[in-house]
């Protein structure tokens, strides 16, 4: 079977994955103790998932980079499922998720992921922020979670409890020193850091504040006992649930990763199945269902990882954290967990592609904004559902208005002398005709960063006749991809609509091709290559 491990997938393992799997553990940490607690079933479920699923899905999945674990998308599922099925409801769900994910895989639905438009993962990842934000309040406020699945009704009664001032200070604290110290020192795993000035104020000044509790310093034995034959058909919705929502949040996570590397290509179908095998082993360790984590990816990447090795480090060194500093790690206010929590919701919203989508047009921006509203308001798997109906029917209006037909006379020039000429000054002219919208954009930017043995490469834009706010952002990777191969891209014939889009990337936009070219034969000679 092609899902199965090779040889091959570790070829690229280099000593640096060792220290990226460290750096990435560090991070790793206090996010798995507190997704376990948000989730229900506690700091230990955490752990173990982070560990288990973290070692199965290095070497099973279909992303070299990938880190996997508890998230806080994940966890804004199972709260419900806890609150009516109760623990052993969740680890069911999680071993019938993971069945689902590996008929996903054999079934190669992996590929159907690139057509979800950036609205729709921008709002959904706003939505999953606002939730996990709002699950905090009452641990950061010290006061009992209420009764209610409901977030933001929870938020205000916890409010009308009455806060405890400790807890308040630990959990603003924590948000503090990770918020300005990710802009002081980004390489510095300040999470982590919080987490152990936030514990040792505590224990210093013995702070009536609730503590994580008793953690055991190894993983229990696996086991199925929690399995309920008789509740498998009222569990299956919710695990359809938490299979999509592990499929979307991985493979948008391994396009993440992809997008950060020069070199690394997901399979999505492999991913799928690596995440599968995952969720359907996890459970038997007392862990929660799994995903691949975008911000622990994100660390991984930037801490040089090059291979599996770094994300099976990073369970391994979880492993001996639990089998060595199971005392110390149980004394963590819950204050403190969910101010790392808060920190690391605000952290989850880019700004800087939002404000790309929200200018690129009102279509996006509606989605946007439709997607998150609908997250807070509904569950996950129905917000990314209304965000693609809305998304799909306003690219599909937009196409419709730009169809016409006009009368073009037929040319009969030849380009070919002409196209051989700039071959052979290393430029190459690519015209895009159409719509640039997220049905074909990522079929694009595939095709766009395979362009070798070049130095410009001008992008006649003149006949693209819609572009959405995925296709801007698919764009702007395709640039970035190829500058970092030393390829400069100009862009000719933009459209005054979508000029506006095109302008915050910084790529030089020239009104006619002949003007990109003799531009770019100027740079050639100035960098004596013509």
């Amino acid at each position: 079977m092609s899902f199965l491990p090779t040889t091959r997938d570790w070829v690229a393992a280099r000593p640096k994955d060792l220290v990226a799997g460290l750096t990435v553990a560090v991070v790793a940490l206090p996010l798995a103790l507190g997704f376990g607690v948000a989730s229900g079933l506690g700091a230990a479920a955490g752990l173990a998932t982070a560990i288990v699923a973290g070692a199965l899905a290095a070497v099973f999945g279909g992303s070299s980079l990938q880190v996997s674990g508890p998230t806080g998308a994940m966890t804004v599922v199972l709260v419900p499922i806890v609150a009516r099925f109760g623990p052993g409801g969740v680890l069911t769900v999680g071993l019938l998720a993971g069945v689902l994910l590996i008929v996903l895989a054999l079934a190669k639905a992996g590929r159907y992921m690139r057509y979800v438009p950036a609205p729709v993962v921008e709002g959904f990842t706003i939505g999953i922020a606002a939730v996990i934000a709002l699950q905090q309040v009452p641990a950061a406020l010290g006061v009992p979670t209420p009764d209610g699945h409901n977030v933001v009704v929870n938020a205000v009664r916890a409010f009308g409890s009455g806060p405890a001032w400790p807890s308040v200070a630990l959990a603003a604290g924590v948000v503090v020193v990770m918020l300005v110290g990710a802009r002081w020192r980004p390489a510095i795993p300040f999470s982590l850091l919080a987490v152990a000035i936030g514990t040792v104020v505590a224990e210093i000044w013995a702070l009536p504040v609730t503590r994580i509790g008793a953690l055991p310093a190894t993983l229990p034995a696996p086991s199925l006992s929690f399995v309920d034959l008789s509740a498998v058909w009222s569990l299956l919705p919710s695990a359809v649930a938490v299979a999509a929502l592990a499929a979307l949040e991985s493979l948008l996570s391994a396009t993440v990763a992809d997008g950060m590397s020069v070199n690394q290509r997901h399979d999505p179908d492999r991913e799928l199945f690596g995440q599968g095998v995952a969720n359907v082993i996890t459970p038997m360790f007392g862990g929660v269902p799994a995903t691949a984590a975008i911000a622990r990816t994100a660390v991984n990447v930037r801490s040089g990882a090059g291979s599996r090795l770094a994300s099976l480090v990073h369970a391994a060194t979880l492993a001996l954290i639990m089998l060595v500093a199971a005392p110390l790690v149980s004394r963590i206010p819950l204050a403190v967990l969910a101010g790392v929590l808060l920190a690391t919701a605000i952290r989850m919203v880019e700004v800087g592609s939002v404000r790309v989508l929200v200018r690129a047009n009102r279509a996006d921006a509606l989605v946007l904004v439709l997607t998150a509203a609908a997250t807070l308001a509904l569950d996950l798997v129905t917000a990314v559902i209304v965000g693609l109906v809305v998304a799909g029917a306003l690219a599909l209006r937009a196409v419709a208005r730009s169809v016409r037909v006009d009368e073009v006379p037929l040319d009969t020039e030849d380009h070919a002398l002409e196209e051989r000429a700039l071959l052979a000054e290393h430029i190459v002219a690519y015209r895009l005709d159409g719509p640039l919208f997220f049905a074909a954009a990522h079929r694009f930017l595939l095709e766009l960063t395979e362009i070798a043995a070049v130095s410009v490469v001008i992008l006649r834009m003149s006949h693209v006749t819609t572009m959405d706010g995925t296709g801007a952002l698919v764009l702007r990777d395709a640039v970035e991809k190829l500058e970092q191969r030393g390829v400069t891209v100009l862009l000719s014939g933009v459209r005054d609509e979508h000029r506006r889009q095109l302008e915050t990337h910084g790529v030089p936009m020239f009104a006619t091709t002949p003007e990109a070219i003799g531009h770019a034969r100027n740079q050639l000679r100035q960098a004596g290559l013509l």
